[in-house]
């Protein structure tokens, strides 16, 4: 009985591991109050300089009233804090990384001189403008705030400044990065910046992680170590970001071969880009970590030699926000294989009934990894049957954790029998050897533990091993099972592996502590079949909950398209169009392609908008485009198949792609703007031209009446949109 309660002791303990890195005291400071002293950083002030920035909290993307409005309202901050400002305003593009696109608008960055000093600048940067869908409070208006408040901060208690600060707040990054672009445009600015900070925001709640930073960044992650109280950062987070499909403003300064740090929040991403994302719904608590960050870290680098920051790659992870312990990339192979024949010779050395049935313990680690996995996606499928949604705990998570917590912890059950120490360690040791070599951004997970594993092993060869492998374990459990905390935060549940596979690492090494447990064939049985139907239990409660809430809702955006005589109602191509949307439109029974979009098709009666045109001048390879939109127009967009090689708008030419390309400028000014597209080959027979506008027209009310107030408008959020072809005239 002693070693079934011993047992279940163990789980609570790697659950109480992840509530202390999920809900940690310190995770986060306490948010300041207007009280704070003048140096420090107050959210309560950041939050009041928010609601006078945001004013109506209404949408403000790029070229919009709304957007002016707040370039007003950020230039009178400015002057009050003494910071004296300018405006650059210009024509910007951007080609997406990944192709196919080019965007570019008309957009308005505020540069201001925050300290002076001699030599390259600190750059702080936030993006002001908003996507059309919501206000922006989080993204990234509490960027702004956060920079202002940083301002106000280091003007009350400057010091001696070796390096000026400038604030940059960029307009069109949610078009594409476009007001950094703008800014790196000009060689002038370009070359006084030697480091930056950008402020972002993928939600409104959670910690203000260290995301991103230069390459070569060992020093400035020590930097970043020595000057914040509370660190939320790891190496992976830079390793995964490399292949997630998004940018922010920083991306063009690393592409300009500028160094500097990345910052965001991730958490309650449910109501970023959408009309939730207000300034009641921003945590206090994480505004208040942002701006610790961020000043922090500034007031750090104005007497740091910003040109002796740059040194080789570092390998590191927060430990509860407290704690960063960090070593040099390059010691991560040595180190990991120094580790894996420490390991090894403690196993040698290892008296010869601790290595009862090695074949077979050492296969016990992979099985519990690949029964976790397999766990993840079983119960996933489960709770998704049961609600009909594809993602079944988006709005309401924690059944759908518990089950799989349950469902790990049946794995680790069924394979503790034959665990051994070594066996699991070597694994651990090899895991992170393979690491070092092929993502080292990862390797410290693998890494850090066995350091203490290791030398704890050779220690315990006569007695105490058991103590070893409690604080051996804790450690992994520290290292795999935060991470599992902090990774649900990017995808949700929905990707489940970001759950299942940390937390079955941080339990591999558990696996020891459990096999020494002597525990009876029966209560062995009993443990396996409880923690069973605990999960399966979990996962069909997790279905029967929405899958939506008003708070957490599904993304569902209307369209209202035009093209050769005909009108069409779009909806987003989400797994289950609602009932009440399908009984005000005759929506497809599955989503179709139009235009550049994917989504469910409903016809919408009798055209009503007037078509875009455009009058084309061809010379050679060459056409040149005066676009002909309306005064409603919100931007213009233009298809294009074949060999196109450069787009040219406003004086700025920008390479492209061969093959099907989409060219979109998203601000009013683009419906009477002058394009040269240059070919590389045959020319079209003929362009595909839209015009976009805001919002859907008046016979769209019942459609936005029909749906549920549990599903909303994101990303650029509603839009109508007129196409027509526009024939290439011959030679």
């Amino acid at each position: 009985m002693a070693a079934f309660f011993r047992v279940w002791l163990l789980g609570l303990m790697a659950v109480g591991v992840w509530v202390l890195a999920a809900h940690g005291p310190t995770t986060r400071p306490v948010a300041q109050g207007r009280e704070a002293p003048a140096g420090q950083f107050s959210a309560a002030r950041a939050q009041a300089t928010l609601t006078r920035l945001l004013g109506p909290q209404k949408p403000h993307p790029a070229g919009s009233e709304e957007n002016a409005a707040l370039h007003t309202r950020l230039l009178q901050e400015l002057t009050q804090l003494g910071a004296g400002s300018q405006t650059q305003t210009g024509m910007s593009c951007f080609a997406a990384r990944r192709g196919g696109v080019i965007q570019c608008a008309t957009v308005g960055n505020i540069i201001a001189q925050v300290l002076p000093g001699d030599g390259k600048a600190i750059l702080l940067m936030a993006h002001l403008d908003s996507v059309a869908a919501g206000p922006g409070a989080g993204d990234d208006a509490s960027g702004v705030a956060t920079i202002l408040e940083t301002i106000r901060a280091l003007k009350a208690d400057a010091g001696a400044a070796r390096h000026p600060v400038i604030a940059l707040f960029t307009d069109g990054e949610e078009l594409g990065l476009l007001g950094a672009n703008l800014f790196l445009r000009d060689a002038a600015w370009r070359n006084r910046v030697g480091l930056v900070i950008n402020a972002e925001a993928r939600g409104n709640q959670g910690p203000s992680y260290l995301f991103q930073t230069s390459p070569g960044d060992s020093k400035l992650v020590d930097l970043y170590a020595r000057n914040t109280a509370h660190p939320a950062t790891s190496s992976l987070y830079g390793e995964i970001y490399k292949y997630l499909p998004n940018d922010t403003d920083f991306t063009p300064f690393l592409r300009a071969g500028i160094a500097g740090y990345n910052f965001a929040f991730i958490g309650n991403a449910a109501q970023y880009h959408t009309a939730l994302d207000r300034i009641e719904n921003l945590d206090p608590r994480t505004l208040q970590h942002h701006g610790d960050n961020i000043l922090g870290l500034t007031r750090g680098l104005l007497s740091a030699d910003i040109a002796a920051l740059k040194g080789g790659n570092a390998i590191y992870f927060d430990v509860l926000g407290r704690w960063l312990p960090r070593l040099p990339q390059s010691w991560a192979l040595p180190l990991a294989l120094l580790i894996f024949f420490a390991i090894a010779l403690a196993g040698w050395l290892s008296p010869r009934p601790r290595l009862h049935r090695p074949l077979l313990s050492f296969l016990m680690p992979p099985l519990l990894l690949a029964g976790c996995i397999g766990a993840g996606f079983g119960l996933h499928s489960l709770a998704a049957l049961v609600s009909g949604n594809a993602d079944p705990s988006f709005a309401h998570p924690l059944a759908l954790r518990v089950a799989l917590g349950f469902g790990v912890w049946t794995m680790a059950l069924l394979t503790m029998r034959r665990a051994g120490a070594i066996a699991s360690w070597l694994w651990l040791a090899g895991l992170g050897i393979t690491a070092a070599v092929f993502a080292p951004g990862i390797s410290p997970y693998f890494l850090f533990p066995c350091l203490i594993a290791a030398p704890l092993l050779l220690l315990t060869l006569k007695s105490g091993r058991a103590p070893a492998l409690f604080l051996a374990a804790l450690c992994a459990m520290l290292a795999w099972i935060g991470l599992a905390a902090g990774s649900e935060a990017i995808m949700g549940l929905s990707a489940h592996f970001l759950f299942t596979v940390p937390v079955a690492m941080g339990l591999i090494a558990a696996l020891p502590l459990l096999s020494l447990q002597k525990m009876g064939e029966g209560a062995w049985r009993l443990c396996v079949l409880a923690s069973l139907l605990l999960a399966v239990g979990a996962a069909v409660l997790a279905g029967f909950q929405p899958a939506y809430s008003i708070t957490q809702p599904q993304r569902l955006n209307l369209r209202y398209a035009e093209k050769d005589g005909k009108s069409f109602w779009l909806a987003d191509p989400v797994a289950h169009l609602p009932d009440s949307l399908r009984k005000a439109a005759r929506f497809s029974a599955a989503p179709q392609n139009f235009l550049a979009w994917r989504g469910y098709i409903a016809p919408a009666g009798m055209i009503q908008l007037p078509a875009p045109s455009a009058s084309i001048a061809r010379q050679d390879n060459r056409l040149t485009l005066d676009l002909h939109g309306s005064d409603a127009a919100s931007g213009m967009s233009l298809l294009i198949s074949g060999g196109l090689q450069a787009v040219t708008v406003g004086g700025v030419r920008t390479p492209a792609s061969a093959g099907q390309f989409l060219w979109n400028c998203a601000t009013p000014d683009c419906a009477s703007a002058q394009v040269t597209l240059d070919f590389s080959g045959p020319l079209p027979k003929s362009l595909l031209l839209a015009e976009q506008r805001f919002g859907l027209p008046a016979k769209g009310a019942s459609l936005l009446k029909a749906r549920p107030d549990w599903s909303t408008s994101s990303q650029m959020g509603n839009v109508s949109v007129v196409a027509t072809d526009v024939a290439i005239p011959p030679v």
